[in-house]
């Protein structure tokens, strides 16, 4: 039995060439950076660090706020609101404008008998998030998240800006985030 088979040169040639034009078109660059199901994400603007919850089940990013107010400023609406933690360092009053608003469906469990309310109408500002060493401007709901573990859930549409995939079964796999403070 033969240690070695002779491959033609021509099958090699062709096979470098083929490694080379995916290098070289981004195919092999481009691949996802694979995320745990948890990990640790700074919001810059607040120079946060808060852990969070990678769902692709959800589409929007969802950050746990208290005291959402909206409200005019120079023709535009803007909403003003405290993080919903615990920590009363994080219970600054932060104003941003307003991106949109969700309409997020409710659950069955959510809803009193013969309630007709099907969505939950929810205020969506842009922020910096910073998983690893990648930095986003993503927009994330606004909704009270104190029942949950986790204060921000980063959605599908977020993962996507971070070309991320999540693992399931790994957690905090990006670190703690490094990334430069923007403007």
């Amino acid at each position: 039995m033969p240690i070695f088979t002779f491959v033609p040169r021509k099958q090699i040639t062709a096979a470098v060439t083929l490694c080379a034009a995916l290098f070289t078109t981004g195919a092999m660059a481009n691949q996802p950076q694979i995320y745990g199901l948890h990990e640790q994400v700074a919001l810059q603007e607040l120079a946060l660090n808060l852990p969070a919850k990678l769902d692709t089940g959800a589409e929007t990013a969802s950050l746990s706020a208290k005291n959402i107010e909206m409200f005019k400023r120079d023709g535009g609406e803007w909403v003003r609101f405290q993080l919903g933690m615990e920590n009363p360092k994080q219970a600054q009053v932060i104003e941003k404008p307003l991106a949109r608003m969700s309409y997020i469906k409710r659950r069955a469990d959510d809803r009193k008998p013969g309630d007709k309310q099907l969505y939950t109408a929810r205020p969506v500002v842009a922020m910096d998030i910073c998983v690893g060493d990648e930095l986003k401007n993503i927009e994330v709901n606004l909704t009270d998240r104190s029942a949950f573990e986790f204060p921000l859930l980063i959605g599908s549409s977020a993962l996507k800006e971070f070309n991320a995939a999540v693992s399931p079964g790994v957690r905090y796999s990006a670190g703690q985030p490094s990334c430069t403070q923007t403007s």
